[in-house]
This record gives structure tokens, sequence and C-alpha cells, in this order.
């Protein structure tokens, strides 16, 4: 039995759940078929009792589960034994923080679409600090540190082997905004000027003149799974991130990230958009 489960473990466990239902089990033929009890089904739904791989391919195959995808989407879930290294930080940030980055880690494409600010796997250091410094109630200043050199370390996904791909989608009023000065805000759209360079990131500009702004304003952050049922959706909201995977929620922010997408200029429009802004500072 482990402590506090995961967002990853959690999402794990409400997999199996919805497996068990459609299915048409009850958690208590489900623990007659699998020789355990009821308890330990219930358990494991809830992510506070792990299995292995082998385990969770023969609860499918129980489930009468016949999507090999999925199984093995699920299987590559269940918790190894290298802790990630946001663990560093369990005692120091947020859960919902923790699970942010092991969520994006896993992720094999990410999209996000922001309005006010640069998102933060893009920000630079000083930008970060003076994003995290706005904070209400105020951080006290360790805090602070600690925030930002979390969200530098999540961002080596961008330069790891393979790199994640990501697109990332930024309406013009986030370029404009001056946060911090207008010294970090140039350096600011440099890094983005040289980050769209890179092959699996693309990044697209909605300007203040598109006839259409699909959205209202909110801020999106879409991690795919290895298979579409296992994409999360993250709102960043003022009191932490707020994940959805209902498969309704996915279908509804993928539309919407297609339709911001369809509003915004291409990479290269883009990146002459942001070089035309850089020089007005």
């Amino acid at each position: 039995m482990r402590g506090t489960p995961t967002g990853r473990q959690l999402r794990l466990g409400a997999e199996l759940r919805k497996l068990r239902e459609r299915s048409g089990l009850t958690s208590t033929q489900a623990a007659q078929l699998l020789g355990i009890k009821q308890n330990q089904v219930s358990n494991i739904e809830a992510g506070r009792h792990g299995v292995s791989p082998d385990r969770l391919r023969t609860i499918a195959c129980h489930y009468d589960c016949s999507d090999k995808a999925l199984v093995e989407a699920l299987a590559g879930m269940t918790p190894g034994r290298k802790r990630g290294w946001w663990e560093e930080y369990r005692e120091l940030l947020p859960a919902a923080l923790l699970d942010l980055a092991e969520l994006e880690h896993h992720a094999t494409r990410l999209r996000t679409a922001v309005t006010v600010h640069i998102p933060g796997l893009f920000q630079t250091t000083e930008y970060a600090r003076e994003i995290f410094r706005q904070a209400v109630p105020e951080l006290p200043p360790p805090d602070v540190e600690h925030r930002v050199t979390f969200r530098v370390k999540r961002q080596a996904i961008l330069f790891r082997v393979p790199p994640t791909p990501h697109q990332v989608i930024i309406h013009e009023a986030a370029l404009r905004m001056k946060f911090a000065g207008p010294d970090v805000t140039r350096e600011q759209l440099k890094y983005l000027l040289d980050m769209n360079e890179r092959d699996h990131i693309a990044i697209h500009v909605i300007p203040f003149d598109s006839n259409v702004f699909p959205g209202s304003g909110q801020s999106i952050y879409y991690a795919e799974g290895p298979v579409p049922l296992l994409d999360t959706v993250n709102l960043d909201q003022s009191h932490g991130p707020v994940f959805l995977d209902a498969e309704a929620q996915l279908d509804k922010y993928r539309v919407l990230l297609d339709r911001m997408e369809s509003a915004a200029l291409a990479p290269d429009e883009s990146q002459a958009f942001i070089h035309n802004i850089l020089k007005d500072r």
C-alpha cells in the first residue's frame, strides 16, 4: 500500500475502473475473477495499490479489453522503481505541480495556448521569477526560487533526446506584456525566437487584428498520451493546476486548440511577427 497517490497513479486507477465498468463487472465480481479481495480492487482503482505490468495485462484480459494499444499504454503507466526528479520537491511545492511535471515528462506531444503570458516551458528565468513574484498571496522569497528552479528543470523535456514535440499558440497580448521591464521582455522574445527555430517546436501567434478569437482568452495545456484515451488537459487556475481527462472534455479541447491554430499565423509568419515586436522594444 502506497501513501498519497500521484496524479499519474490516480489516472491509472481511474482507467482500470473504467475498463471494469465497461465489462459490466462489479468490484466484487472483479475480485472473484482476479482471486483477490474486493477492497484490493478498490485500492487499485483509487491508486493506493500498485500493480505490475503483467498483472495489469491479466486484469485487462479478465475485463475483456481487446484494445492492445491501450493495454500496453496502461502497462507503461505502472510504477517503476526509479523516482522522477520532481520528487525532490515533494516537501517544497504543491503536489499538483509535481503531477504536472510528471504528466509532461511522459507526454508524447504537448500543445499550449496562452493569452497574457509566455508558456511556462518557454519562460526565461527572470521572466518566470517576476511571474511568481506577482502571486497572491505573496510568496516568500525562498518559495519563489523553488518555483523558478522547478520550472527551469521542467524545460529539460524540450532538450532531451528525443525532445518532446510542442505546439505553442500565443496571443499577441502575451508578446506585448512587459513583465519585469523592457530588458527582461527583450530577452524573453529573443528566447522565443530561438526556440521556434527548433524542429520539434512550432510557435503560432494570434495577432490583435485576427477576426476570430477562439477560447475566450483561457490558457490551455494539452498533453497527449501514448493513445488518445490517455490524453490530459491542464487548465492553469490561480489556485493551481486543474486536470481534465473525460472523453468529452478531451474532444472539446482538441477542437478548441485546432480552431485557435487556424486563427493563428504559421510558425514562419509568427517568427517574423515576433521579430517586428522585438524591434519596437
